[in-house]
This record gives structure tokens, C-alpha cells and sequence, in this order.
């Protein structure tokens, strides 16, 4: 059993004893001292609640709601909602915060409380350290019954959210209804299943193929969109007459695309076709994303005359980083894509929105316009931790053998050689370590990664 708390927010295993996995108590504990918070840096008493389909969530919704109710706070729950779509909701509502209760990407037997401050964006690692020191206090009051809160229920934010998203000025929706595309969507039986079909109507697709989208919360695949999880989708593609393939994780942060003859388009891919896309019309433009993602978004953003800028991984330093160097567009090379312009979040809808604008645009194919970009290859990989495992000793050692190569440790360590590098860290939402590496080739990404792996090993023993 696994409980991780970290600036992502509380994500961990359901089933097992309080303070080794996400239990009740945890889940109570937790929602307290971010309820505490929320009302100490706002006079307003309004939160968000929001979660993904997972069979967990109905429980844990509950419980959250009513800790906060308990608190003195007015809950507004969005039910079933995506991660963008509670984010947007903060700010129209005017809220103090909100809750979104997704372990994303992770497998259906976690769940996750995910953190939100007044501007829809997630907390701060500084805000995250306080509100768990306050969970571990014991010094948490409750408000009296005649102060206590109010609960209700509001589905309407979605809609809303892709009416925001439709009047984006970059969005073409005369162009996307135009090209008449036939789309499949993988929906990971969770909200994806309801939000992108949604979206794809909006936008003028009539047809809609939908794989996995009942959102009853039973995952029918390994719901991290890697290529090696998404062979249904890919099959389907390869065997139909179809433009495109789109998959979201379980809360729809991120984005994955199939091409038109099944391959992947690559999510390291994504980010890059939405950003050239956006420079493009916006002529040029600074972009961010973090040091595990691919440096063709650096090579397309130079190429439009902008400044690239890298951050640590994690939503919160991209969107730091973002607003630092005024960047227009930015993200994460796992899909996740954000516009500022919308809202300081990975959010796939607009990523979608925007995708579509562009293939609508090109006179080609989605295979095509993936070829006119850079050809890097990042091989992705990971080592399970033990609790005899000192990842700090790891990355210092690490750090130590490669000291003659430009290193950046801002976030574990990340190596460069030339044109290549190589990227470990401890991952936030995992008990884990991953190592990436990109290159030119497949097999020089993977065999830097075999070695530091080998590295990391030797080190162990």
C-alpha cells in the first residue's frame, strides 16, 4: 500500500491502515487542513469539488464535501469533471479553491486529492508543505452548527468550459466542420468519455467513434496514454477509414493523438504541433515546458524567432516558469499543453480545439504534418523504490560521475551530451525513479538510459 504526499496534492492506494495508503481518515484529515487553508487566504468560503470516474470517487467526494461543509465552506460539486474543467470552474464561481479527486494517470486502484488555489492553478510547493504540516497537527477546528457550511450541486461547468474554449480567437471551428473528420476517441471509461465527444460535437464532427467511454470508472486499459497501452485504439484506426485518434488520461490533463494509419503521433508531439501552430498565427513567442520533454518544442520555437525556456517537471513550475518569461503557449511532453490565454492548466480539450485547427489548416494528413517536425526519440523508463533506497545518495552519486558534462539539478539531475540527454528524478505521484533520455536515434536514447540504469544499479548495490 502506498500514500505519497507531495505539492501534487495526497495520492495513494484505497484499502489499508491510515498513513500507509488513502484511507477515510487520510482523506478527512487532508481535505481539513486544505479547507483551513483555503479559508485563511480568502474571505471567500466557496470551494470547487470535482473527480474522475474512478470506482473510489463517490466515497472519497463524500467525505471531502462533508469535512468542508464542517468547516464553515459553501461546496459546489461538479460531479463527474475533468482536471481543466474544476479549474475553470474556481474562476467562474470566484471561489476560494478547489478539489479535483483524480490520481490521473495512475492505475484505478488510487485516488488522489488534487489541490487548487483562487486562480484555478495548483498550490505552490511552499502552500503544500503548510497544508500538510497543518493534517499532521492535530490542531484543526471545526466551525460550530450555526456556522457550519452548504452543499450543491452545479453539472453546467463543462458546457461552459467548451464555450470558452470555442471562442478562443484561434480555435477554427468553420475549418475543423469543414474537413469533415471522423475521429475515434478513447475515453478510458472515465469523464474523457463524456468531455471529448462533447468537445467534437461543439466543434462540428459528426462522426464519432467512441472506444471506452462509459464512465464507469473500470479502466479497460493501462490508463497512461503510452503507445504500448494504446493498441485497441491504434487497431482501429489502422483497419477504418479515419482522420484521427484521441486519447486523454483519466482526468484529461493530457493528450495523446493516433495517427490516421494507426501509428501514435507521439505525446512528446503534442505540445510541439499545438505550439507551432499558435506561433505561427501569433507570428512569434516565448514557450516553456520541462526538463523531461522534447527538445524539438526548443527548435520550433527558435524557428519563429521566440525564446524557449525549461523548467522543473510539474504543472506548477511549468505555469511558474510560463508567467516568468511571458511565455504564449507551454506544457509537459507527457500531453499536457497549456494556454494561457484560457487558463494556467494542462487542459486536452483546448489542446484538442486547437489541434484541429491546425490539421484542418495543413494540407495534409495527421501522419504528414507529424513528419515536418524534428525526429527526437525519448526512451521513457523507471526503477521501482524500496525503502532501503536513498534517491537523494542516487542523484548526488549520478551528479558526481557525469560532473565534466553540463548538468542542470533544478529537478534531480539532467545530462547533457551535445544534442542528447539524459534526465532522472523522482517521480511525485510514484514510489519511483524515472529516467528519461532523448536523441536523435531510438537506439542511442536507449542505450543512455541503459547505462545510467546500469549506473543507478551499481550504485545500489
Amino acid at each position: 500500500m502506498t500514500l505519497i504526499k507531495s505539492i501534487s496534492g495526497i495520492r495513494g492506494t484505497i484499502g489499508g491502515r491510515e498513513g500507509e495508503a488513502l484511507t477515510p481518515l487520510d482523506v478527512v484529515k487532508f481535505s481539513a487542513a486544505y479547507g483551513v487553508w483555503a479559508l485563511s487566504k480568502s474571505d471567500r468560503k466557496k470551494i470547487i469539488l470535482g473527480r474522475d470516474a474512478r470506482v473510489s470517487g463517490a466515497w472519497v467526494s463524500s467525505l471531502v464535501s462533508a469535512t468542508l461543509v464542517a468547516l464553515g465552506i459553501e461546496v459546489i460539486d461538479a460531479g463527474l469533471a475533468t482536471t481543466p474543467t474544476v479549474e475553470m470552474a474556481v474562476k467562474y464561481e470566484n471561489a476560494a479553491g478547489g478539489i479535483i479527486l483524480t490520481a490521473s494517470h495512475n492505475p484505478g486502484n488510487w485516488n488522489a486529492l488534487k489541490l487548487l488555489n483562487a486562480n484555478g492553478e495548483f498550490i505552490s510547493a511552499e502552500e503544500g508543505q503548510y497544508i500538510l504540516d497543518l493534517a499532521e497537527s492535530g490542531q484543526i477546528e471545526f466551525a460550530k452548527v450555526s456556522q457550519q457550511g452548504s452543499y450543491a450541486t452545479n453539472f453546467t461547468f463543462l458546457q461552459r468550459h467548451i464555450a470558452d474554449i470555442l471562442a478562443h480567437p484561434l480555435v477554427d471551428k468553420a475549418a475543423i466542420e469543414a474537413k469533415n473528420f471522423s475521429i475515434v476517441v478513447d475515453g478510458v471509461n472515465s469523464v474523457g468519455g463524456v468531455a471529448v465527444p462533447a468537445l467534437l460535437s461543439a466543434l462540428g464532427v459528426k462522426r464519432i467513434e467512441k472506444l471506452y467511454c462509459e464512465p464507469t470508472g473500470v479502466f479497460q486499459h493501462n490508463p497512461e496514454p503510452l503507445p504500448e497501452n494504446l493498441t485497441h485504439i491504434c487497431q482501429t484506426l489502422e483497419k477504418g477509414n479515419f482522420h484521427l485518434g484521441i486519447v486523454v488520461d483519466p482526468d484529461v490533463d493530457r493528450l495523446a493523438l493516433i495517427c490516421e494509419d494507426g501509428t501514435p503521433f507521439g505525446e512528446e508531439y503534442t505540445l510541439v504541433a499545438v505550439a507551432d501552430y499558435v506561433l505561427s498565427k501569433k507570428g512569434t513567442g516565448n514557450t516553456v515546458s520541462n526538463l523531461s520533454s522534447t527538445r524539438a518544442l526548443s527548435d520550433i520555437t527558435q524557428k519563429y524567432g521566440g525564446q524557449y525556456f525549461s523548467s522543473a517537471v510539474g504543472e506548477v513550475n511549468v505555469v511558474k516558469a510560463m508567467k516568468a518569461n511571458n511565455a504564449i503557449i507551454g506544457g509537459e511532453g507527457n500531453g499536457g499543453i497549456i494556454v494561457p490565454e484560457l487558463h494556467y492548466g494542462r487542459d486536452a480539450l483546448i489542446g484538442i480545439a486547437l489541434f484541429l485547427s491546425h490539421l484542418a489548416n495543413f494540407k495534409g494528413s495527421a501522419n504528414m504534418l507529424r513528419n515536418k517536425y524534428p525526429n527526437y526519440y525519448i526512451s521513457k523508463n523507471k526503477i521501482e523504490l524500496t525503502p532501503h533506497i536513498n534517491t537523494d545518495s542516487i542523484l548526488r552519486s549520478i551528479k558526481e560521475r557525469y560532473k565534466n558534462q553540463p548538468i542542470n539539478d533544478i529537478d534531480g539531475v539532467r545530462i547533457d551530451f551535445g544534442k542528447e540527454w539524459v534526465h532522472l528524478r523522482r517521480s511525485n505521484t510514484e514510489p519511483i525513479i524515472r529516467i528519461y533520455s532523448e536523441s536523435e536515434s531510438e537506439a542511442t536514447a536507449n542505450h543512455l538510459a541503459q547505462k545510467i540504469i546500469s549506473d543507478i544499479r551499481e550504485i545500489i548495490k
